[in-house]
């Protein structure tokens, strides 16, 4: 059963994501500017909902490593959520996913994102750490970059990344 804390956050992040609005201008052009060309693209197309979390996770990520926030470390705080752009799915169809994979397990949502329709893309959306990480490959990005979305959910001591910075990206992303 999960945590009152991983439920608030999830209630919480779902009644975020309704307002589809990205970030403000400002704040897409400063993102632009810490990604690759090919990561700008990534980028433009994640919902603004996960663009607008993206922006505060980086923003934190910095405030909390100062200098040691390269821009790979900023790319993967703008990036860790990439690969839910594969699933397509909206705020409804990624709650509906989420309660599944509680219900089911993880291991069924590996599954479930190799079959055709709904049940592949809610499988998808919850393999997003994954599926990321190959994006991100294919789009020349830092290994640390790549390492860190297909990382996100992990238990830190599976982490391939700097754990102060696998802290920092962690604590920033309130995940």
């Amino acid at each position: 059963m999960p945590s009152a804390r991983y439920l608030t956050h999830l209630v919480s992040r779902f009644f975020t994501s309704l307002w589809p609005v990205g970030p403000p201008a400002a704040d897409e052009a400063w993102a632009a500017g810490a990604l690759l060309p090919a990561e700008v693209d990534l980028w433009r197309r994640m919902s603004g909902a996960d663009r607008r979390h993206a922006v505060g996770v980086a923003r934190r990520t910095g405030a909390a490593l100062g200098a040691a926030a390269t821009r790979p470390v900023v790319a993967a705080a703008l990036l860790h959520d990439v690969g839910k752009i594969d699933s397509g799915f909206g705020p409804v169809r990624r709650a509906l996913a989420t309660m599944a994979e509680m219900v089911a397990g993880h291991a069924a949502a590996d599954r479930w994102r190799r079959q055709p329709g709904l049940v592949g893309r809610a499988g998808r959306y919850l393999c997003h750490d994954r599926i990321g990480a190959d994006l991100l490959r294919a789009a020349g990005s830092d290994p640390l970059t790549e390492a860190w979305a297909r990382e996100h959910h992990l238990e830190p001591g599976r982490w391939t990344v700097p754990h102060v910075v696998g802290h920092a990206l962690k604590d920033a992303d309130d995940d």
